[in-house]
């Protein structure tokens, strides 16, 4: 396990990287409708070029990719800092899905551990906060592993086919 860990690389989902980007992200929504707000009935209408446009690499917004040694997208996750004045203490993770080809090799863990490194470095940040569907017992722990608290649970946060899911809201501070 260790040694197909190291091979993956952790980047700046780029343009050039739009469509598999785009590819893993409707996979993640048909997949595991109930763990996003966003359904992939509504992704599927995003054109690719309104894709290529929300990538943003600031140091403040951005989304991750995890790569493997022959350049496949393994695994994404999204970073966006507040722009008010009175939250931009504080970001927020988004859109975590690791393929299920992939899972089971840390890459989870090295996205995560990315963000938190990348936002030491964003002054004035303070905390990252995150959502989480409750059932996901795996990425919960996963979280709490690597410093995020639990302040609240949201009931009903998502419904999908007529069933409510909780969502679990964690914190990490700087």
């Amino acid at each position: 396990m260790e040694g197909r860990e190291a091979m993956i690389i952790i980047r700046n989902i780029e343009p050039a990287d739009a469509e598999a980007y785009w590819n893993l992200r409707q996979e993640a929504l048909k997949m595991n409708p109930e763990a996003f707000g966003t359904s992939y009935e509504e992704a599927v209408k995003v054109s690719l070029l309104d894709v290529v446009k929300q990538i943003q690499n600031p140091r403040d917004h951005y989304i991750l990719g995890a790569f493997t040694k022959d350049h496949q997208l393994a695994g994404m996750t999204g970073f966006r800092r507040e722009n008010k004045i009175k939250t931009q203490h504080k970001g927020t993770i988004w859109g975590v899905y690791v393929s299920s080809t992939y899972r089971s090799q840390g890459i989870a863990k090295k996205l995560l551990m990315e963000v938190i490194s990348r936002g030491r470095k964003v002054e004035g940040l303070k905390q990252i906060n995150l959502s989480v569907v409750a059932t996901n017992q795996s990425a919960v722990e996963l979280y709490s592993k690597w410093g995020f608290t639990t302040y609240g649970i949201e009931k009903n946060a998502l419904e999908y086919q007529g069933q409510g899911y909780d969502e679990e809201l964690m914190a990490y501070f700087y």
